[in-house]
């Protein structure tokens, strides 16, 4: 299968540290590829190469049919001051629309609003400060934003970070139904194994360097799991993984075998 992104050779180097280390990796077009890996592998930092926010060595391909894909993004948290006044519906105007927000958003975008809230299960939130939301309703809204630039590639910076279980389960549903109907390519860091095993169709197990990529079943195994995060490392039921179930449900995304 084509990668829509290409990692080859890339290194980050901060203050004479080594981030990450001749990493080379792909995520096949149209698959939901998790980077997974303890705290201070360089996930993120891999995100940020990708959009070009930091300097590094080596180069990353991107397949765009001839024309540069259009990236969505949505980040691990937000920081906003949660008594500004602003509304969901303005919020997810406010980079479209060139009149100021206090004359009103414009009537076509906020029906861009709600069709894109209505996609990620949150048209319900449209009218709602900003501020007084849930951290899963927060990750729905900026997942709705990163929807509306119509990405070939959506990238999430562990997107399940400050969200309840229930919303968790919402939340991975959402996507997987979005990922096969619009037909982007995910590509998402996450520390919940219990989520990489149950959506995840390819994975990159990362620490400064690539231990092992591919399917989930022939990848997330024991030793795998041990060289990068160490020896308490659980193993993961293989049952969990793609092709054995198709829905979410609670029992199996909290589903491990101790060693």
């Amino acid at each position: 299968m084509e990668p829509a992104v290409r990692f080859d050779g890339v290194t980050v180097e901060r203050g004479g540290i080594s981030i990450l280390d001749r990493v080379s990796a792909t995520a096949p077009q149209g698959s939901c590829t998790a980077i997974i890996g303890p705290n201070g592998a360089g996930k993120t930092t891999l995100l940020l190469a990708l959009l070009g926010e930091i300097h590094y060595q080596g180069q990353i391909h991107l397949s765009g049919n001839g024309r540069l894909p259009r990236i969505g993004y949505v980040p691990q948290r937000l920081t906003f001051d949660r008594g500004m006044p602003l509304t969901v519906g303005e919020f997810l105007a406010m980079g479209f629309q060139k009149k100021p927000l206090w004359f009103g958003v414009d009537a076509g975008l906020r029906r861009q609003a709600v069709e894109m809230l209505a996609l990620v299960k949150a048209a319900h939130l449209l009218d709602r400060a900003i501020g007084a939301l849930s951290g899963g309703e927060l990750q729905r809204v900026l997942l709705a934003l990163a929807l509306s630039q119509e990405p070939d590639l959506l990238v999430l910076d562990e997107p399940s970070a400050g969200v309840d279980f229930q919303g968790e389960l919402v939340f991975c549903e959402v996507l997987d139904e979005l990922r096969l109907t619009r037909g982007f390519t995910l590509l998402m860091v996450s520390h919940d194994l219990a989520t990489v095993t149950h959506h995840a169709t390819h994975v990159i197990c990362l620490n400064r360097k690539v231990a092992a990529e591919g399917p989930p079943r022939q990848t997330l195994t024991n030793e795998n799991l041990t060289a990068i995060f160490g020896m308490h490392m659980g193993l993961v039921s293989s049952r969990s993984m793609p092709g054995d179930r198709a829905v979410c449900s609670a029992p199996c995304c909290q589903e491990r075998i101790d060693d």
